[in-house]
């Protein structure tokens, strides 16, 4: 992870919303080695920070939830003072669809942390139905997750989630990150994406038989997409549109960007395309490569997949 080993001291801000993973994140990220807290009140990040002063080679992780309330709106000002400061931030945001988040409340049967709401200052707590705690909980993130990198964990196992956030730790960086993910449109576009290209015009190596069970990291799709003139054209297309646009993203104070590339399975073409741009901008820019339909592929570097 960029910055171990040197004075810049780091700081991941894990948030999102409630059964998206939090738990399964902050654990990944303690032992990847980072010194994590949850449910820190935003007031005390600073105070934190102070206090690990002589430590500037172990990693913080924080957890900041819904739980926070009000202290949640001043959190981005709050950030930005630590980054002047010289601090190393990122923001991670965990997302889930709403039909993930009803299933995962009902099989642990724990209650969600807005359920019990206080209508006005004189009335009895009133508990509210889940789903409206979710919707509750989703406006009280959103300036959080407007300032965040996105992961959507629905779809995802718990080995899954660890897995993807200790992929991702080296992001931590000055520089905006890019995170490419490869998905298939018939399982819905992800809810992560900042921005999305259909790669359902191309070629599709699915009509091939010897390549039907093969996916886009595998060499002989990737020699077949290659050969392809409509593929080359739609890569290279994108790469000038990302790079002439990225810059302005990045002085807009975007920290990540995530890119989605779809495809009719997400098994062929869009993975293809996820890696090369990947391999195109990652001089320019911290990357990472996210294949939402192979579950059992480790996420990786654009630098070991063709």
């Amino acid at each position: 992870m960029s910055g171990q080993g040197s004075a810049r001291r780091e700081l991941v801000l894990l948030t999102g919303v409630s059964g998206s993973g939090k738990s399964v994140a902050l654990a990944a990220m303690e032992d990847a080695g980072h010194y994590c807290v949850d449910n820190l009140p935003p007031r005390l990040l600073t105070e934190l920070l102070d206090a690990r002063e002589g430590q500037p080679d172990v990693p913080l992780a924080v957890s900041v939830d819904a739980r926070s309330g009000d202290q949640l709106a001043d959190l981005p000002k709050r950030l930005q003072t630590l980054r002047q400061r010289g601090v190393a931030v990122q923001v991670v945001f965990l997302e889930a669809s709403t039909e993930a988040l009803l299933r995962r409340f009902s099989e642990t049967r724990r209650q969600h942390p807005l359920s019990r709401h206080q209508p006005t200052p004189h009335a009895t707590p009133a508990r509210l139905a889940l789903l409206e705690a979710i919707d509750a909980e989703r406006t009280l993130m959103q300036g959080m997750r407007d300032a965040a990198l996105v992961l959507d964990t629905s779809n995802l196992t718990a080995a899954q989630l660890r897995a993807q956030i200790q992929s991702l730790l080296h992001l931590v960086d000055d520089s905006m990150a890019l995170l490419f993910e490869s998905f298939a449109y018939r399982r819905g576009v992800p809810l992560d994406a900042d921005l999305v290209f259909d790669m359902r015009m191309l070629p599709n190596p699915f009509y091939e038989p010897a390549l039907r069970a093969l996916c886009g990291l595998d060499a002989p799709v990737a020699d077949y997409l290659k050969a392809q003139p409509e593929v080359a054209d739609m890569v290279q297309d994108i790469t000038h549109y990302l790079q002439r646009w990225l810059p302005a993203m990045q002085a807009n104070q975007r920290s990540y960007v995530t890119v989605a590339i779809g495809c009719t399975g997400g098994q062929h073409r869009s993975v293809y395309v996820a890696q090369q741009l990947a391999r195109r901008l990652g001089d320019q820019w911290p990357t990472h490569v996210r294949h939402r339909e192979l579950p059992g592929t480790a996420p990786a570097s654009p630098a070991t997949n063709a």
